[in-house]
């Protein structure tokens, strides 16, 4: 009989891989509750990191500013490159397509210190033409991120509608529904995973962005990707320790929510309920 087991080699690379993946983080995890503040000396388990860290205003400030970019970032993505994947899907052939298709492939091949640059020479050039920006902080970061994280969200809803069933939508226009009802009751419902799949994606690219926040941001606003970073070019912080161990936790209750929710969701389909 044909063995179902895993084979010694296969169980070897699988424990390798989850090893070079996740010990970084569990390390990480470990000595956000070290005692010491130098993170190659264990002095035992201590929560005084995290208790400095409810205490420290520059790193919950920045992190609430980039909570802040990251959320409306996401927003304005999701509707503009929704209506970019709408115009690829749906209006056929127009003048500027080709134009239109190189611009959002361009953004997400285009390393983020020549946007970066490109974008902080657009805000100086305005500032000099129309006194706008006065100064940059906040909106111009939004603006940044938008830039890219909206290609992102373009490509994904794309994929949807490319495969999308258009049948449900003839349907309902042979039964008078108008162009909005059918967008609202029929085509947005069956889109909806992918966009919130862009929504999330547009999200941590944002919050999780450095290069691009560094040119595009001034001196008023300064966001956590840039605080842990000047913070480390200096040392390890234990508190940055433990700011990680919170997004990393974070992140995994939000993960393991959603897969019980697909599971569900699956589950109830598969029972034939509505």
């Amino acid at each position: 009989m044909r063995k179902t087991g895993l084979s010694p080699f296969i169980l070897a690379c699988m424990v390798f891989g989850f090893t070079f993946l996740y010990a970084p983080i569990i390390m990480l995890i470990i000595f956000s509750f070290n005692a010491s503040r130098l993170v190659t000396v264990w002095a035992g388990f201590s929560t005084k990191w995290y208790g400095e860290l409810m205490h420290d205003e520059q790193i919950l400030g920045a992190a609430y500013l980039s909570f802040q970019i990251a959320t409306i970032n996401a927003f304005l993505s999701v509707i503009i490159g929704t209506m970019a994947a709408f115009a690829l899907v749906r209006f056929g052939r127009f003048y500027g397509r080709s134009l239109m298709i190189q611009s959002i492939s361009s953004r997400l091949v285009l390393p983020d210190v020549i946007l970066g640059l490109s974008i902080l020479l657009l805000f100086v050039s305005l500032q000099g033409l129309i006194g706008w920006p006065e100064r940059r902080g906040m909106m111009t970061i939004i603006i940044a991120h938008v830039t890219f994280s909206s290609a992102y969200v373009a490509i994904v809803v794309q994929s949807r509608l490319a495969g999308l069933d258009r049948s449900f939508e003839e349907a309902a226009f042979d039964l008078g529904a108008g162009p909005f009802t059918v967008f609202r009751t029929v085509t947005l419902p069956m889109i909806a995973p992918s966009l919130i799949a862009g929504w999330l994606l547009a999200f941590i690219l944002s919050f999780d962005d450095l290069v691009i926040a560094s040119f595009a941001s001034g001196p008023s606003a300064t966001t956590l990707p840039m605080v842990i970073f000047s913070k480390v070019r200096l040392g390890i912080n234990p508190e940055v320790n433990a700011l990680a161990t919170i997004i990393v936790v974070a992140v995994a209750i939000g993960v393991v929510l959603a897969g019980s929710l697909l599971q569900r969701q699956a589950a109830t389909r598969g029972d034939g309920k509505p």
